[in-house]
C-alpha cells in the first residue's frame, strides 16, 4: 500500500552534525581549521580554481570543432556487396544485419573500388561515379534515398 511505503534498509543516512562539542569527532571548528577562507562562512574557492595560477581549462589549447549540420555517412565499397545473393536489396538494415556496417548512421555512401559480381538493386543515399557505373553494368540497380 502507498501508505506503507518506506525505504530500503540502509539507503538513508543521517547527516553528520558538526561543530556539537569535542566528544562529537567535529567538534570547535567542524573540520575547517581555524582560521583562513575555508574556515569562513561562505568561503572557499570556485570550480578550477588554483590560486592564480592560470587555470588548466586555459592553458591547454582547445582542439576541434563539430558543425551541428554534419552528415556521418556509413561508407562501403562495391567488393563487399558480392556478400549478398543475386537479386537481393541492400539497403543500411540488411548491411547492418549482416555484420557489414556496425552502426546506423545519418546516411549510406557506396564507393567504387573492388569488383562488383552479383546483380543488386542497391538503396543509398551517395553513390561515387565509378560505382553507379558498376552497379548498372553488372544489370543491377542503384536507387538514391
Amino acid at each position: 500500500m502507498l501508505n506503507n511505503l518506506k525505504p530500503t534498509e540502509g539507503s538513508r543516512k543521517k547527516s553528520f552534525k558538526r561543530c556539537r562539542g569535542a566528544g562529537s569527532g567535529l567538534g570547535k571548528n567542524g573540520g575547517s581549521g581555524n582560521k583562513g577562507q575555508g574556515s569562513r562562512a561562505g568561503g572557499g574557492v570556485r570550480l578550477g580554481f588554483e590560486g592564480g595560477q592560470l587555470p588548466y581549462f586555459r592553458r591547454f589549447q582547445k582542439r576541434g570543432f563539430k558543425h551541428h549540420a554534419h552528415v556521418e555517412y556509413a561508407v562501403i565499397n562495391l567488393s563487399t556487396l558480392n556478400n549478398f545473393s543475386e537479386g537481393e536489396e541492400v539497403t543500411m538494415t540488411s548491411l547492418i544485419e549482416k555484420g557489414l556496417v556496425k552502426k546506423e548512421c545519418d546516411g549510406l555512401k557506396v564507393l567504387g573500388s573492388g569488383e562488383l559480381k552479383v546483380k543488386l538493386t542497391v538503396k543509398a543515399n551517395k553513390f561515387s561515379k565509378t560505382a553507379l557505373e558498376a552497379i548498372e553494368k553488372v544489370g543491377g540497380k542503384a536507387e538514391n534515398i
